[in-house]
């Protein structure tokens, strides 16, 4: 019978999400890859464990995670009646629709009878009455976005959802729904997108300072680029990288001779401070406190473990963020 390590709260740091009552911790689970149905049970379950031990209390999924869809939110149901169950009220779980689920006009977007139909799905996957945080996956072209919005808003009042959030949205369309749930006063906190050393759009459309000054969370997913910011690609591409293995995220044209020599630069400035590529690359993220918690994926324990040391790690010197720029606009 699992039981959690008593000292899981003493490292780990928690953010306030925005301006809400919630904390996340600095490094969050996600379980967009490797918790599907081809996946190995026993391993994720250890995964999650390992997680919840360290003091990682947000795990994070979504209707189409898997492979198979639905298959990421079944297995972390399980896990939780397993092991975690007793712990419900220390989690914080989330889970996210937009992206195609069922055939037909309403499986997929941002309709609220999508948005309606997929929340209750994916509590009946997970076998939870709500969940802390449900999100809008994606900006939906064709759907009003007060009807998004305001189908975050009843699906918090129904009690299946504590707080709303939205992911994949810019600056533009994230300003347009905090009007829009303000006036409604529903609890939305938080917006989820990629960020990383190599894809740092929501830098460059402002979203990340606005969020900060307009009391709204930011979580960091894809914060190691689906692995180039590891040792991993350093000599080039293994025979084992998710290249090799599901070419859907990472292409081999993504690993040019450019970006290998900045992996390698980079991977010296981490070495100069005594941390892993990975672990600079999430404590570079989390460098201004303006992200609330980077969202990281693992294939065995062992990563988390080595992935959670940055909650001890040094602040970066005005030199060393200096070097990481001109390394990056090379």
């Amino acid at each position: 019978m699992y039981q959690a390590d008593e000292n899981r709260y003493k490292t780990m740091k928690y953010n306030r999400c925005g301006a809400s009552g919630l904390k996340l911790p600095a490094v969050s689970l996600g379980l967009w890859h490797n918790f599907g149905s081809r996946d190995c049970y026993d391993n994720m379950k250890e995964m999650c464990e390992t997680a919840f031990d360290a003091g990682i209390t947000h795990f994070d999924l979504a209707n189409n995670y898997g492979p198979v869809p639905g298959s990421a939110e079944e297995n972390f149901g399980k896990i939780l009646k397993d092991s975690l169950a007793p712990y419900r009220d220390e989690l914080v779980i989330s889970t996210k629709a937009g992206y195609e689920m069922w055939d037909g006009p309403y499986g997929n977007w941002g309709s609220r009878k999508y948005l309606t139909a997929s929340l209750d799905q994916s509590l009946r996957r997970m076998g939870l009455d709500y969940v802390d945080i449900f999100y809008h996956h994606r900006p939906d072209p064709e759907t009003p976005l007060e009807e998004t919005m305001l189908a975050l808003d009843a699906a918090v009042r129904s009690g299946k959802a504590l707080y709303a959030g939205i992911s994949n949205y810019n600056r533009e369309q994230t300003e347009s729904a905090v009007k829009i749930l303000r006036e409604l006063r529903t609890p939305f906190i938080i917006n989820q997108r990629k960020y990383s050393m190599f894809e740092r759009n929501i830098e460059e459309d402002g979203l990340k300072g606005w969020a900060a000054s307009n009391g709204l969370g930011i979580i960091a997913f894809c914060p190691l680029a689906q692995g180039l910011l590891t040792d991993k690609y350093l000599n080039g591409i293994p025979s084992d990288s998710r290249i090799m293995r599901d070419g859907r995220f990472l292409k081999e044209g993504d690993v040019t001779l450019a970006r290998l020599e900045q992996i390698r630069a980079l991977n010296e400035v981490a070495a100069g401070r005594g941390q892993s590529m990975a672990q600079m690359a999430l404590s570079w993220v989390l460098r201004d406190g303006e992200v609330t918690s980077v969202l990281i994926g693992a294939s065995r324990p062992a990563q988390i473990l080595e992935n959670i040391k940055i909650t001890a790690a040094p602040a970066f010197t005005a030199e060393e963020l200096d070097t990481i720029e001109k390394i990056l606009r090379n």
